[in-house]
């Protein structure tokens, strides 16, 4: 096996392992730690002892199974990443084999029998996905790898969304009530992999904005975000992240600046990720960027076959911008990835976390990652609380109405979502700096950030030029905020779905009127009321009420009577 030199962490994790002796053992590391590294390593000893005669490692995706496969390579483990469930014994010539959750669910069977078929250890990464109550992962496992001699559970977050599902393997103590809290062997959160210098240090920049969205009802309704009511905040959320809008153009523009940025203050590779919630907004966020910055981005969608292959092309690559849904939200390894755009509206801890450690992997002194968010409290709130320890919860303590009712909206799904609401527009304006739990502003004074000293313990923090403290990087953002909206460029606002009439053509009082005689018209013939067909109207066609209402939309209101007649 090749000698690899480990982090001080590893080496204390492995100490640990070694006491405990025990057939499993949970580690918690936060994302970028090397939890890769530390599994292949106590699986590459069990080998050597004959403690184990195979490894078994089960990912999450199936991006990841080639990914374990090289890193085990470099250890000289031999892993294959391609044997199917069609064929039962493992390749000769390997020391065993990756395979998904889904693809240990699809068959445990047959996993089971190569894990009877020898002394077999079994690396479960990311096995807080087991803890899923509607998919049969956790089942499986557990059927798969209940005969084995030894597993080793990795994971940067075990908790879920739904926290009523055990995680097979994971011991759970009781913590009062009722509920059960997971008990790790070993943890390593990310303020102690920040002051190893395992991690980067992370800022975040959250933008504010106001959001115009019209209602089921016809109603429109503005709001900026993180304030308002939590229905209202999330409806400003959606808003702004809608490609039509202007909130999306201003924080990529920004976004990009502070790209640049890193690149000139060395760290010349650097790269930035765009999330978006669905397929469709990821195509129209990628030609946002390519627009805007002049760069064409990356787009890496779940069901482009060459997914993978994208990825590996981009992390070798010096592209400037890479688009995607949630294909890089958990392990994938691109330790260029210094800024993230948060442009969706996922919100679990779960996926904030992931998704944050993608800019979070260590190469350099001196480097640092900038998350751009939508400054809504939810995500203000996952941003403020990144270095606490989580463990993974059963039967949490009951939540305020507040918080049930924004997690129900924002587990719905877009669909559905955008059927209650329209999104008209949004601008964007820079509104804080978030640095250690703290939120920093930038200060009235335009002289204030040429006055300010550099604090010598924050220049490797964050790596601008100039090395610039919390407090002059806020600043330097707001200042920017002109420019990044000039770079964005005037885009046209989002109507109302109505028919191209011109004002002129007819006066707005003769639409009224005629739109009156046709209500009038359909309630003598379905026997309704003129209300009920005015509200039916409205809800077709949506807008202000009548008297309000320009030239277009009582011009399509009448459009759609005549249809209904």
């Amino acid at each position: 096996m090749a000698p690899r030199k480990l982090r001080n962490w590893q080496v204390s994790a492995t100490a640990q392992y070694e006491s405990l002796g025990s057939r499993d053992f949970l580690t918690t590391a936060t994302p970028g730690a090397g939890k890769t590294t530390f599994g292949l390593h106590i699986a590459g000893k069990l080998l050597s002892n004959r403690t184990a005669q195979k490894i078994i490692v089960v990912t999450p995706t199936d991006h990841l199974r080639a990914q374990w496969a090289d890193a085990a390579q470099e250890l000289g483990i031999k892993l294959d990443p391609t044997l199917p469930n069609s064929v039962t014994p493992i390749t000769d010539g390997f020391d065993g084999y990756v395979a998904t959750y889904a693809q240990v669910a699809a068959r445990p069977a047959v996993h089971r029998r190569r894990t009877e078929a020898g002394k077999a250890v079994v690396i479960l990464d990311e096995i807080h996905h087991c803890a899923d109550g509607g998919s049969s992962w956790g089942d499986a496992v557990q059927e798969s790898f209940e005969p084995a001699r030894r597993r080793i559970a990795l994971t940067g977050t075990p908790f879920r969304t739904n926290d009523y599902e055990r995680i097979p393997f994971v011991q759970y103590d009781e913590i009062g009530d009722g509920a059960l809290e997971s008990v790790a062997d070993y943890e390593y959160g990310y303020r102690a992999a920040l002051s190893d210098g395992v991690v980067r240090p992370v800022v975040f920049a959250a933008y504010t904005g106001v959001a115009r969205w019209m209602t089921s009802a016809g109603e429109v309704v503005s709001g900026e975000l993180g304030t308002g009511s939590k229905k209202d905040e999330t409806s400003a959320w959606r808003t702004a992240l809608d490609p039509k809008g202007r909130w999306i153009p201003h924080v990529i523009a920004a976004a990009d600046q502070r790209l640049t940025d890193m690149r000139a203050a060395g760290m010349p590779d650097a790269g930035a990720l765009l999330l978006a919630s669905d397929q469709d907004t990821a195509r129209a966020y990628a030609n946002i960027v390519a627009r805007v910055t002049g760069d064409e981005p990356v787009i890496v969608l779940s069901d482009d076959p060459k997914a993978t292959h994208k990825l590996a092309a981009f992390a070798d690559s010096q592209d400037r911008w890479v688009v995607a849904v949630q294909m890089i939200s958990e392990g994938v390894d691109i330790p260029r990835l210094g800024v993230l755009v948060w442009g969706t509206a996922y919100r679990t801890p779960l996926f904030f976390a992931q998704a944050v450690g993608r800019v979070l992997r260590a190469r350099h002194p001196g480097e640092a990652a900038t998350v751009f968010l939508p400054a809504v409290r939810p995500l203000l709130a996952l941003a403020a609380s990144l270095e606490e320890q989580r463990n993974h919860v059963l039967s949490p303590p009951p939540v305020t109405e507040d918080e049930v009712e924004i997690g129900e909206l924002l587990a719905e799904s877009s669909e559905r979502l955008s059927s209650e609401i329209t999104a008209v527009d949004a601008d964007a304006s820079f509104a804080h700096l978030l640095h250690d739990g703290q939120a920093i502003r930038p200060k009235a004074d335009a002289d204030s950030m040429a006055q300010a000293q550099p604090v010598p313990e924050d220049e490797d923090y964050l790596g601008l030029p100039g090395l610039l403290t919390p407090e002059q990087t806020a600043q330097l953002l707001s200042s920017r905020d002109a420019a990044a909206k000039k770079a964005a460029g005037p885009l046209a606002l989002a109507d109302p779905p109505t028919s191209q009439v011109n004002e002129d053509w007819r006066s707005r009082q003769e639409l009224r009127r005629e739109l009156n005689r046709l209500v009038s018209a359909l309630a003598a013939r379905t026997k309704s009321t003129h209300g009920k067909i005015h509200l039916r109207v409205r809800q077709a066609v949506p807008g202000p009420p009548s008297a309000s209402a320009d030239a277009r939309v009582l011009a399509a209101r009448c459009d759609y009577l005549e249809q209904q007649l």
